[in-house]
Formats: structure tokens, sequence, C-alpha cells
């Protein structure tokens, strides 16, 4: 289902607007469009040229600056060029139902390594073995969707095997970083009530240290067996994969007593799309094109602030 704002509607993927953000396919959707709202946001400035061009291929009439680098372009409509052109030149776009705003939903659920977070931290630790490009090869693979995700961090765990526990204290304290906007986003999630669910096949070391460094609501993630001060190359209990995230949304949802609808999900790899897809609106950030292409809106430039952008 395609997050445009009525939750009975469905429509196909794999229009070339998919890959890059919102693309309803345009025969089935032209009555609908024309309560659409056109979102194009960037990092740096927007020459008027480019507004010009997509204000003509939306037919929109008006053009409204919403923000330093986000304008709206009202009474949109759909073009099969709008997506190639604002992949070319660096823009964000998402076609917004007319009146859909932040105020509409009550629940946020981040994937963290590559989206709330810069890095992926399992690859950070491995480079404390020298075993980076080994764990980050896997990594890659796992998150394309070519790899089962729970072989693959059993893979990558068993070659972290006898490193000093010290070494996860030091990722977080020397590399872990968040992605750009990432504050400006929760503090306007805060701002009207939204709750915050951080959900990793990552690790509990960091997933608890970030949730309480920023205040958000739930967390869940994977629990590295530590014996004597060291790893021991195994994962405790039953790994938290695609299908533990997405329980997690649906369980914390019902714990809200929250319709699916009011829900965003946010991730950027494969091993996110079952959460994405018990999600009113899912997002894709700076994500693996198996996940562009199922997306609600796909942020592939901006930071996170740009989700504010969209549902401003």
């Amino acid at each position: 289902m395609i997050g445009v704002g009525w939750a009975s509607l469905t429509c196909p993927r794999g229009s070339v607007g998919t890959a890059f953000g919102l693309y309803p396919p345009y025969a089935l959707f032209t009555f609908l469009i024309k309560h659409m709202n056109l979102i194009i946001q960037a990092t740096h400035s927007i020459a008027a040229a480019h507004l010009n061009h997509l204000a003509k291929l939306a037919q929109s009439k008006q053009r409204e600056q919403i923000a330093e680098h986000v304008y709206r372009l009202p009474e949109a409509q759909a073009h099969p060029e709008i997506a190639p052109y604002c992949f070319e030149h660096q823009l964000d776009y998402g076609f917004v139902p007319r009146g859909r705003s932040l105020k509409d939903f009550g629940l946020l659920v981040m994937d963290m390594d590559s989206t709330l977070i810069a890095i992926e931290c399992i690859d950070e630790i491995a480079d404390m073995q020298g075993l980076k490009p080994q764990v980050a090869a896997i990594t890659e693979a796992a998150m394309r969707g070519e790899l089962d995700f729970a072989e693959s961090l059993r893979r990558r765990v068993a070659l972290l095997e006898g490193l000093d526990e010290r070494a996860l204290q030091r990722v977080y304290d020397e590399r872990l970083r968040l992605n750009p906007g990432a504050e400006i986003m929760l503090a306007k999630l805060k701002e009207h009530g939204i709750r915050t669910l951080l959900v990793s096949g990552g690790f509990v070391f960091f997933t608890e240290r970030i949730k309480a460094r920023l205040q958000l609501d739930f967390a869940h993630a994977n629990t590295l067996e530590i014996i004597d001060g060291k790893l021991t190359g195994r994962v405790m209990g039953k790994i938290f994969d695609a299908q533990g995230k997405a329980d997690w949304l649906v369980k914390i949802r019902e714990e809200l007593e929250l319709r699916p609808e009011q829900v965003i999900a946010m991730g950027d790899g494969a091993n996110d799309l079952k959460m994405m897809a018990r999600a009113g609106i899912s997002i894709a950030y700076h994500a693996k094109p198996v996940v562009r292409e199922q997306a609600s809106y796909a942020l592939n430039f901006v930071g996170l602030d740009g989700l504010v952008n969209l549902l401003a």
C-alpha cells in the first residue's frame, strides 16, 4: 500500500518514480493527484529554473517556500519525468495529500544503523579486529537482500570472537554519529507528541545508549554474548530480524492504541521492508534500491529532517 492518505487505496509499484519518491501510476491516480502537494527539497539552494520546470511538469500554478531549501507546489499532478529530473539534480520530492501533516501520526519506528546513525556498528566493531572489509561485505549483501539477515548476522558476529568488550564503548565514543537532521526531526516529533521506537538488527549496547541520549520512548535489538569481558562470537537468544522489527511495530502500535495509518516507518535496508509494510507511511532513507522501490517516499539527498519537511 502506498501512503497517499486513503487507507483503502492500493496501487502497483515499479514505475520510474518509486525509486526516488512517491509516484503513483499516472492513469490510475489522475483525479486524486489534483488533491496533492508536490514537496521539493534539497541540501542546497534550488534554482528557479528547476522549480519552474517541475511546476510545469506537475501543472502547478503556485510555488510556496516552506523552509530554506524546501518548496511546496500545490495542486500538483504526476508526470513520469519528475522522478528522473529530481534525481539528476539531487532533489528529493514527494506527493503529499493536501492537509496531511505530522499531527496525523502517533508513532515513528526507525532503524538504527545507517538510518538514525551514520555508521554500521558491527562494521566498526569488526574494524577493531582488523576485519572490517570482510564484515562490511556481508553487511552490504544482507542490506541489499542477497543474504538471509539472521544467517548473515551469525557469520559476522562469529568473526568478533575474542574481542575485548571495551571495543563496543570505543565505537560508541569515537565513531558513532547521528545522521544529519536527526535532532531536528526528533524535536519536531516530540513537539507533536509522536512517540519513537528504535529497532535494530544490531545490538542493545548501542540502542539503549542512543535511547537514553535522545530520550526515545522504546528500543529493541540483539544482545551480544560476553563472557569474562570478551565477545564469544554469539548472539544471545533469538535473533531480532526483519520479522522481529515488524512485530515490534505492531506491538507498540497496539499498546499506544494507534491505527496503522498513524505509524511512520523509516529504514535503509532489506531487513526494514517488513516493518515498513506495516506502517501507514514508509520512508526510505539513503536506502538500497530494493527499499526505495517499495517505500512511500525516498529521501536520497536531504537529512532526516526531510521527514518533517514532507509533512509540514
